[in-house]
């Protein structure tokens, strides 16, 4: 009788850790072949459009997986990319504002150190998760680098599934 007791229990622990495995939801990631091809189109729409810009694809830890800072771009939009992708991730939207700013005002003041209130930084989804973002900074106007950052990831939206 003791014997079959013993003998029970290790079905019983495969039984529970196969149906906990089940349930570990699916993780999905953000590869360096496909943040460069995003990030190097990025670049590629706003200098079509005439913008020396700087393009940054961080992951879903905010670590940097690809930059490329075009010819001409001033050195202080890496940052500004830094601080979009960052605002991206950390409110998991748009960065910039969420209304539009009325004509001869500024937007609020950035509350949160290391983000900004500036448009040009997407998030990277996955269904409903979050696995990234790009961020452009350069154009005249984040609403330019906005629409670069856009025509990236629609472009390789089928590399998003």
């Amino acid at each position: 009788m003791k014997l079959a007791k013993f003998a029970a229990l290790p079905a019983v622990f495969v039984a529970l850790s196969s149906s906990a495995f089940a349930q570990l939801p699916q993780s999905r990631i953000l590869t360096a072949e496909v943040a460069q091809a995003i990030a190097v189109d990025a670049v590629a729409n706003c200098k079509a459009a005439g913008y020396a810009v700087t393009a940054l694809v961080v992951d879903a830890m905010n670590a940097p997986k690809f930059l490329l800072r075009a010819d001409g771009a001033a050195a202080s939009t890496t940052k500004m990319a830094e601080m979009k992708a960052y605002s991206a991730l950390l409110f998991n939207r748009p960065s910039g504002p969420t209304t539009p700013v009325p004509a001869g005002q500024t937007a609020p003041p950035t509350v949160i150190a290391g983000t900004v209130n500036n448009y040009g930084g997407i998030p990277i989804k996955v269904g409903d998760a979050t696995i990234g973002a790009i961020a452009v900074s350069g154009a005249p106007g984040g609403d330019k680098d906005a629409v670069c950052a856009n025509a990236a990831l629609a472009k390789f939206a089928d590399k998003l599934k």
